[in-house]
């Protein structure tokens, strides 16, 4: 196996040339997964979700949403008001379904709750950057958030998650938790039909710009170290870090072929940096 070591990743970003960019799937159809960035190449197979960690207490995560295409799990995403879900922008627009309320997401349990999506509001910079091919920008915006044809029912399964009051990030060393129902194991092609979790400790930004180089923004990122049995990968995009009960992070990024490389930190948005966007936005719709 080759790696591109940071080393060379500065050489290529001080070149000015990209990192060439993979949207992969947890199935053949899917719009929605980890955005992954190529910085080495590998013959194994494709990796996702959840590594390592354990399966949660059902229903311990009431917040958690499972964004489906056709009935199958494509990125995470959480509730943050009874008809608003938060997730990451490049989950894309076309026909995803939110379930609310599930533990084993290829089971009719009960207390799911499947909700169609009314509109979609990407941050108005996404498509912009995007149109552009200004990736590292790109990636600095890639948030949305999904307006629910009708409300959630809010029970005991079903709770809205509450979001920063103020901003700031949460500062490295910290540990903190994020959870998914993307694949477990590098070499399984199968996801997960349970949620899992797993937990993460915070770098420092310096730690996570050395590596991503121009790809990392500190004024809107955050970055968690990667070990072989604790990472985030496809399937598990666009789901909460959750630091200190609070959701600090919406998953987006990761290393491509080895998620769970230890020399590439896992990527995060900091939610706080978009409070005023989102108030603006569900403001509009109340």
């Amino acid at each position: 196996m080759i790696l591109f070591t940071s080393a060379l990743i500065a050489l290529l970003s001080s070149s000015g040339e990209t990192l060439p960019l993979f949207h992969s799937a947890l199935s053949l159809s899917s719009s929605c997964s980890t955005l992954i960035i190529f910085l080495f190449f590998f013959s194994g197979a494709m990796e996702s979700g959840i590594v390592g960690g354990k399966e949660v207490k059902a229903h311990s995560r009431p917040y958690m949403a499972s964004l489906q295409s056709d009935g199958d799990h494509k990125c995470g995403g959480f509730l943050i008001r009874k008809d608003f879900v938060l997730t990451a922008a490049h989950s894309g627009r076309k026909y995803l379904e939110v379930v609310l309320g599930a533990h084993n997401i290829k089971k009719k349990e009960t207390n799911q709750q499947r909700i169609q999506v009314r509109k979609y509001f990407m941050h108005p910079n996404y498509n912009k950057y995007k149109k552009a091919g200004d990736k590292e920008k790109v990636y600095a915006v890639d948030i949305m958030l999904l307006k629910l044809k009708s409300n959630a029912t809010l029970n005991k399964f079903v709770k809205v998650v509450e979001l920063p009051k103020k901003k700031g990030k949460t500062p490295a060393s910290v540990k903190c938790k994020i959870a998914g129902w993307g694949k477990r194991k590098p070499d399984k092609q199968e996801a997960s039909n349970v949620l899992f979790e797993t937990s993460v400790t915070l770098l420092s930004d310096s730690e996570c710009g050395r590596v991503w180089q121009n790809y990392y923004d500190p004024a809107c990122m955050m970055c968690s170290k990667t070990t072989k049995d604790n990472t985030f990968c496809q399937g598990d995009s666009g789901g909460p870090l959750m630091c200190n009960t609070k959701p600090s992070g919406l998953a987006i990024y990761t290393s491509q072929d080895e998620c769970n490389n230890p020399q590439y930190p896992g990527v995060y948005l900091n939610i706080s940096a978009f409070l005023d966007w989102i108030k603006k936005v569900m403001g509009k719709t109340d």
